[in-house]
């Protein structure tokens, strides 16, 4: 009998899911339906912020189309209205439905607006599913904002962003190297509070501040100021904050975070906590017919939450974790066609390491980096290990966190190939060296140590691409970042490893002449 399998979301977690079924399809196994309420051909949002300064074209963000997907129902502008689980069936806005044997939700996540006075809602966008804001205020959250983006960079425009996380951060550095006036707003003392500590960030701030980023701390947002213009629709011109700060600008980036989209999943009477609530096979707690992966889901036992009103964790945030769950869905669909039963657990083993992407400043942070090396310990506890390495006059900075020698959470800014070997050190849960300088020494300009932890070392951290994948690839022709990632998928997720394919690509031309 062939298994019915729709998937809501044509994002880069739902197509991956998609792609990996096509052996399914081709044998006649499944059919496929992907539907995504977006006209265009499916894309990497990880990347919108490239698109909008220049640096990518919307090909390079493509993720697929309907040639490239052979069997698989791909509708796009198809907006899911109305989950009926009794009837499996997926209710479509256009009065259409489509029937299932196996749902996936793979609806992602969306960007939270924050109440701001004279932030005005002007009704459903193109898609149906958010918002339209006031004129000069976006989200970038899809090609229509970069698309607002990029008018204003081409013009060496004015750019408030309101938030400092890592997207925030990331857009400004972007803007800053294409010719924009970037000014970020954020609430609290430091940039990126959830990845850097004190130093860090200090070095990050200083590096911004270098290249043209303007940081306004200790800002409670609390309007948007507009002005009408002849045609009657009136636009962002500043941001106004509680203390009667008033930072101006052509545009308002909104990077406060992001909200699972449940709504769906909430109507069909799915339990949900942060995302849509999953257990270990990735199956909704609520209903076994239907599953959840990447921005939407929410893993939790429901064996110890299910009576819990506050489930905890949520979803990743990362585009890697989605990805791997894509993977193993498929597969796990696969053997039970087959018969095969018992399948494993769904488990992540890769624990998530953050790089900020960036030409002015490289920064990696995993783990947690918030402890003091100086500060008292109370009685019967143990502090963690921790090594610090500072040198803010050439902007470098290194914070190792350790528990038994074994490697617990790091930070590294401006040292690119320590970053790499603890990035490595870290996914494995090794041990640091017990002289801990000789991973400063890895970023000594002579230094010819390229791949420091072997070929099995993880390079591209989003698709668990090694280094020594990638150098079979280079061995095989591939010439270019977009080969590898074409031959290979690395550098294809987030974009932080393509400086380090890059520099790859570099050695081993360098040994072949």
């Amino acid at each position: 009998m062939t298994e019915r399998i729709v998937v809501i979301g044509a994002g880069p977690v739902g197509i991956r899911f998609a792609e990996e079924l096509l052996p399914l399809v081709s044998e006649g196994r499944a059919t496929v339906t992907v539907l995504g309420a977006e006209t265009a051909n499916p894309y990497n949002r990880v990347l919108l912020a490239e698109l909008a300064v220049g640096e990518a074209s919307a090909d390079e963000l493509t993720l697929a189309t309907a040639a490239g997907l052979p069997g698989i129902d791909l509708r796009l502008g198809a907006r899911a209205l109305r989950i009926d689980r009794g009837a499996q069936l997926v209710e479509l806005a256009d009065g259409s439905d489509v029937g299932y044997d196996r749902l996936v939700l793979a609806t992602g996540a969306r960007s939270i607006v924050p109440t701001l006075d004279g932030l005005d809602t002007l009704g459903p966008d193109g898609t149906g599913l958010d918002t339209r804001l006031t004129a000069g205020v976006c989200v970038l959250r899809d090609l229509a904002d970069a698309e607002q983006v990029r008018a204003v960079v081409e013009r060496g425009g004015r750019v408030v962003v309101l938030g400092a996380g890592v997207l925030g951060i990331e857009l400004a550095m972007l803007l800053a190297d294409a010719g924009a006036v970037p000014s970020v707003a954020h609430f609290g003392p430091m940039p990126m509070p959830r990845q850097l500590d004190r130093g860090s960030a200090s070095i990050l701030s200083t590096a911004l501040a270098s290249a043209g980023v303007t940081l306004v701390p200790h800002t409670r947002a609390e309007g948007v100021i507009g002005v009408e213009g002849d045609d009657g629709i009136r636009r962002f011109r500043a941001l106004a904050s509680s203390d009667g700060k008033r930072i101006e600008g052509d545009l308002l980036v909104l990077s406060c975070g992001v909200r699972a989209r449940t709504e769906l999943a909430e109507a069909a009477g799915l339990r949900v906590g942060n995302g849509v609530l999953v257990d270990r096979s990735l199956r909704s707690w609520s209903d076994p017919r239907i599953h959840a992966i990447g921005d939407c889901a929410h893993l939790a036992d429901p064996a110890e939450h299910l009576h819990e009103r506050q489930v905890p964790g949520g979803p990743h945030g990362l585009i890697g974790p989605g990805w791997r769950q894509a993977s193993w869905l498929a597969a796990t669909i696969a053997a039970e066609l087959d018969g095969i039963g018992d399948a494993d657990e769904f488990a992540d083993e890769h624990p998530g390491v953050v790089v900020l992407k960036g030409e002015l400043v490289d920064i990696a942070s995993a783990g947690d980096v918030s402890a003091d090396p100086f500060a008292p310990v109370p009685a019967g506890e143990d502090a963690p290990g921790i090594a610090v390495w500072a040198d803010p006059e050439h902007g470098t900075y290194v914070k190792m966190a350790t528990r038994d020698g074994i490697l617990t959470g790091f930070v590294a800014v401006g040292m690119p190939r320590a970053a790499a070997e603890l990035s490595v050190l870290y996914l494995r849960g090794g041990e640091l060296p017990a002289d801990r300088s000789l991973l400063l020494r890895l970023d000594d300009p002579d230094a010819d140590v390229v791949a420091p932890a072997g070929r099995d070392a993880t390079l591209c951290i989003c698709n668990a691409v090694t280094v020594g994948q990638i150098e079979d690839a280079i061995d095989d022709g591939c010439g270019s970042v977009a080969a590898i990632g074409d031959c290979t998928r690395a550098g294809t997720g987030c974009g932080g490893c393509r400086a380090r394919i890059s520099e790859l690509l570099h050695a081993r031309a360098e040994a072949v002449a």
